[in-house]
């Protein structure tokens, strides 16, 4: 009899996994099917591309010992130096491209926290309902208020600034919003006939959670990861401006905190601020473009309209 209800179980769980890839599939050939979700990706593909061939599109990365990448202070572009060069003599087209690197890195691994976090949260406190989610219910609006300037300038005073301070920054500024719309998901869920039949055939909360919960909420997880992908890159870029961010490697933010500081916006270098801020705003435009296609495909209300 055992036996035959772990059996049940499998074909369960092997019918819901092959549900989700179905799913999975055909929500990626309507995104590309979509104007939006294929500049999106194919802005995204850019980047990445320029970001892990940089060595080879750029050559080394600017070093003042080796001399690599380097000029006359504030040459406009040309030559050897197609975006010019900044305050310090380095080659602006190659920090452009090595920034690449460290937006992209910044955002998907505070991105890829935030969702991890704020997934675990939704799914329990949807699931187990009552004091449970009272208790998860309060933490995140607890977090949801915290004004995440003030909160990043107190964490940097405690942990110093560095590429690790600000993927916590981030993460824990974006993970209630992730949690929210999980919970809301996993409320409608639990309900369902499927979840009955689990716990008839004697399937535990955990099991029920992961094989059979997960895979339904997981395609509106990913959806909401790659909006959180693009606040993630300009909330980076913010705090790099700022000086908050990772002094011993340079993105697109620190590219403009020193074209700020040189004031190049008053002499005229376009150069120098212009190329980073046109990459923040087309790449956090394509996150947000892919996320908004695949919310229209995953949502039925907005794909009626």
């Amino acid at each position: 009899m055992r036996a035959l209800v772990y059996r049940l179980r499998e074909i369960a769980v092997g019918e819901r996994y092959a549900s989700a890839r179905k799913q999975a599939k055909e929500t990626f050939v309507q995104l590309l099917r979509r104007p939006m979700g294929t500049a999106g990706i194919a802005i995204i593909a850019v980047f990445t591309f320029l970001g892990v061939l940089a060595p080879l599109l750029a050559g080394d990365y600017p070093n003042y010992a080796t001399g690599a990448n380097l000029g006359t202070p504030n040459l406009p572009p040309g030559g050897d130096f197609p975006l010019g060069t900044d305050r310090f003599g380095r080659s602006l087209y190659a920090l452009l491209l090595y920034g690449a690197r460290v937006s992209l890195v910044v955002g998907l691994t505070s991105s890829l926290i935030a969702v991890v976090v704020g997934a675990a949260v939704g799914i329990l406190s949807g699931y187990y309902g009552g004091g449970w989610d009272q208790l998860l219910s309060r933490l995140t609006d607890f977090f949801l208020v915290i004004p995440w300037l003030p909160f990043v300038l107190v964490l940097v005073a405690v942990l110093g600034p560095g590429f690790a301070t600000v993927v916590i920054a981030i993460a824990i500024v974006s993970w209630p919003t992730t949690a929210r719309v999980v919970r809301s998901k996993v409320l409608s869920v639990k309900t369902r006939a499927f979840i009955e039949r689990a716990r008839a055939v004697g399937a535990g909360d955990g099991h029920i959670m992961f094989r059979h919960i997960f895979p339904v909420v997981g395609p509106l997880i990913f959806a909401n990861m790659i909006l959180t992908v693009s606040t993630s890159i300009f909330t980076e870029s913010f705090l790099a401006f700022f000086g908050l961010g990772d002094q011993t490697q340079v993105s697109w933010g620190t590219m403009i905190e020193n074209a700020y500081d040189a004031a190049t916006i008053y002499t005229g270098a376009y150069w120098y601020f212009l190329p980073p801020g046109i990459c923040i705003t087309a790449l956090v435009l394509a996150f947000t473009m892919v996320s908004h296609a695949l919310e229209e495909i995953l949502n039925p209300k907005l794909r009626k309209r």
